[in-house]
């Protein structure tokens, strides 16, 4: 009987949204089935700590390193601002002002999707499968992060229907990050693993994938020609060894970046990451980027004695580069 509750329970979530909650006393079990609904909760949970479903949260600087990030795999090259949203006759509303930096807003749903990605600056009022759903601004430090945080203040947050009346969804969120782990390990197991991210529930063919994406990266872009976004990771990596990979320059519209991560995908303290705003070419106009090769080393990531695994983000994507088979710069990864 206690099996049937909480499968019922389960799917009134999912189906319903968080509208509908189960009884306090009830705590749903994480399955491969809600996986991705159950660490999407948990990312809610963690920016509604912060007070973003009442308030435009704008993180301070550069993202906190470890696990005391509210959100796996975040990185140096935006700064984060986030809001969690109620949708409105089927729509959630937000707006995107003139900057002169990279910004985009991405909307994330319960089920994990990031149904939209838009780049461009206006008002925007959008049709979302959820009751509730979460805003993430990002802002581009390619001219400092000053100018990243002056441009996240621009936002007009009259133009964003908060979810007060949202509530955390009762998950037992350690065994969620239990499956985190498993599949995070998955992972790294892999020689390159890329990202899909289908952004609606109708449009995941592959179950397995869609968790692995949401364990290792959640909240990343679909990847759409010269607007959204495409991800890999690298397999793990040792600390000890020297790496480089050497490639051709990936042209995407707005950037391109390497950033090194700890096993479980959070970013290391003192660790740089290299981009297209910040590398040096070759004569030959190629890109090397060196891990662990020591400070005269081409573009060189020192990941402090940790071992590690890379991701490569192409911001804007170069449909070559969203076409292609595999990642051209984790696939060119040479042991020294």
């Amino acid at each position: 009987m206690r099996h049937r509750i909480h499968v019922l329970c389960v799917l009134s979530l999912i189906l319903l949204g968080s509208k509908t909650l189960a009884s306090e006393t009830v705590t749903i079990a994480v399955t491969e089935q809600n996986f991705a609904h159950a660490e999407t909760a948990r990312n809610f949970r963690n920016w509604a700590s912060k007070g973003a479903t009442k308030e435009f949260v704008k993180m301070p600087g550069l993202p906190p390193r470890g696990k005391a990030a509210p959100t796996v795999q975040m990185n140096d090259d935006t700064l984060y601002g986030v809001a969690i949203v109620e949708r409105v006759e089927g729509n959630v509303t937000f707006s995107i002002p003139e900057t002169d930096n990279y910004m985009a807003v991405q909307v994330v749903t319960e089920g994990g999707h990031g149904q939209h990605y838009v780049v461009d600056d206006g008002t925007y009022d959008l049709p979302v499968e959820t009751d509730f759903a979460m805003l993430i601004y990002r802002s581009g430090t390619e001219k400092g992060i000053d100018h990243a945080k002056t441009s996240l203040a621009k936002v007009n947050v009259q133009d964003i229907d908060f979810a007060t009346s949202y509530q955390i969804q009762p998950y037992d969120y350690d065994e969620v990050e239990d499956w985190v782990k498993r599949y995070t390990e998955e992972v790294n197991s892999m020689e390159s693993f890329t990202y899909t991210f289908p952004r609606t529930s109708d449009q995941v063919t592959d179950l397995h994938q869609w968790n692995l994406e949401n364990a290792a990266g959640w909240g990343g872009a679909s990847p759409e020609a010269f607007v959204g976004n495409k991800y890999a990771n690298s397999p793990k990596m040792q600390s000890s060894v020297c790496y480089t990979t050497t490639f051709e320059d990936p042209e995407n519209k707005f950037f391109t970046s390497i950033t090194a991560y700890d096993s479980d995908k959070y970013l290391m303290e003192g660790v740089r990451h290299v981009s297209s705003d910040t590398w040096d070419k070759n004569p030959d106009g190629t890109i090397t980027v060196s891990f662990n090769c020591g400070d005269s080393a081409n573009n060189n990531i020192d990941t402090k004695g940790n071992d590690f695994t890379f991701t490569t983000r192409h911001y804007g994507v170069n449909p070559r580069i969203m076409d292609g088979e595999h990642d051209p710069i984790i696939s060119a990864v040479k042991a020294q």
